[in-house]
């Protein structure tokens, strides 16, 4: 696998080390984790829905957590304490950690837990102080306008 040196752009680049950071991170090779399986929908332009399978688990037993710029979802399976002899073992039913980098300006709106599926809510809300905004260029009107205020 080949790899990149990213430090020039550490060196070079102002403002843009999370991006080299997210580059970084996905070069490694590390894998990702598959388990608990999951779903990322584009809802409309702005929002967002991830779904996870978590079979076997309860509400008690999921904790969401969003923190700047990720989502964490753990899930800590409550044993019983019940000794089980599996004839075949489908159901995986294991704790698990997913963690999702969100990009700027996306939050979590809402979360349900119905019929053993997850579904967390997102929404991208841009500032209008970042929204782009139409400049209007100056027209004959405004030239004149602008002579008499030199004039004065």
């Amino acid at each position: 696998m080949r790899t990149f040196d990213l430090t020039p752009l550490y060196r070079s680049a102002i403002g843009f080390d999370r991006l080299a950071q997210l580059l970084n991170d996905a070069q490694r090779g590390d894998a990702q984790p598959s388990y608990p399986p999951y779903n990322i929908e584009l809802v409309s332009e702005d929002q967002y829905r991830i779904v996870m399978a978590l079979a076997g688990f309860s509400r008690s037993e999921i904790d969401i957590t969003s923190e700047r710029d990720s989502l964490h979802i753990v899930g800590r399976k409550q044993r019983d304490g019940v000794e089980r002899t599996y004839l075949h073992r489908g159901i995986a039913a294991r704790d698990f950690e997913q963690r999702f980098q969100l990009a700027n300006h996306v939050k979590v709106t809402g979360a349900s837990f119905d019929n053993g599926m997850l579904t967390i809510e997102l929404v991208r809300e841009v500032p209008e102080a970042l929204k782009p905004r139409k400049i209007a260029i100056d027209g004959t009107d405004n030239v004149a306008a602008l002579e008499q205020r030199q004039a004065a």
